[in-house]
């Protein structure tokens, strides 16, 4: 196993099991394990979910490439939110739950949301939550509505770090234009962490850069955003960037086995011995 890619959408090729076939080839062939993404804003835009059925789904078809992945709910569901929550992660075998604060419309530290991070909390499993900017709506008049306030670290994932403190967070992408904003609570809360999906390793800012390659490099895990950034892409370039070898084997693999605590790759075999 050469890396875990915690971060890869899936369902953009129609939702059927068939279309993820070339996405787990390409994956197989690099030799590289993902954890597919399910999606859920239909309270904001009236679009359908990519349900996390489908995900289970892909993931039974899969199994060698794709050894578990991310629920995701819409937040504004209320009670119906925490349900799936918990039969996601009890039923479906899902690692956590994926939220897209500017595409749902939603401040993570409303109380309202809070009975989620709850649920969460208590199931122990890990929140993926998207920050800085956004692909969706680029370019578009208005953003096609897309709101950047509600992915700003500090105060919202930083309050909710401070109130759920065994609930494991993990920022998603780089989080410009607040990356300082991200890595001061990464760096003031244990279970805080983040994953570099989303941008090409070589437009990293150079805080970033700094801290995957010192500090915080027990913290960092790797994540493509495939398909918007393909994941052979993603690798190539961060070849490229001269981290520390450890550094490399940390955030392409070792990071996301320890802190997602996936037996997948040496640590299965470990465990089987």
């Amino acid at each position: 196993m050469k890396a875990i890619d915690v971060h890869l959408h899936a369902g953009f090729g129609g939702p059927t099991v068939e279309a993820m076939k070339e996405t787990a080839e390409m994956y197989r062939k690099n030799d590289v394990l993902a954890l597919p993404i399910a999606w859920d804003e239909e309270t904001r835009s009236g679009r359908p979910p990519i349900t996390n059925d489908y995900v289970s789904e892909v993931i039974q078809a899969y199994p060698d490439v794709f050894p578990t992945g991310w629920a995701c709910v819409d937040p504004w569901k209320g009670k119906v939110a925490v349900r799936e929550i918990e039969r996601a992660v009890k039923e479906l075998g899902l690692i956590g739950v994926k939220f897209q604060a500017a595409a749902q419309e939603f401040y993570a530290n409303d109380r309202r949301f809070y009975p989620i991070w709850d649920v969460c909390q208590s199931l122990g499993c890990p929140t993926l939550f998207h920050t800085g900017t956004t692909g969706y709506g680029v370019g578009q008049p208005g953003g096609s509505g897309i709101k950047l306030k509600y992915t700003k670290p500090i105060p919202y994932l930083d309050d909710v770090a401070a109130d759920f403190p065994r609930l494991t967070i993990i920022g998603a992408h780089p989080s410009w234009p607040w990356q300082e904003e991200m890595l001061a609570i990464v760096v003031h809360k244990a279970n805080v962490f983040i994953e570099i999906s989303g941008w090409s390793p070589k437009y990293f800012p150079e805080s970033l850069k700094r801290e995957v390659n010192g500090r915080l490099q027990d913290r960092v895990m790797f994540g493509s955003d495939h398909p918007f950034i393909t994941m052979e892409r993603w690798l190539a370039d961060f070849e490229k960037e001269g981290y520390k070898p450890e550094v490399v084997e940390k955030v392409l693999y070792k990071n996301a086995q320890r802190i997602l605590k996936l037996s997948v790759g040496e640590a299965a075999k470990a465990e089987a011995t």
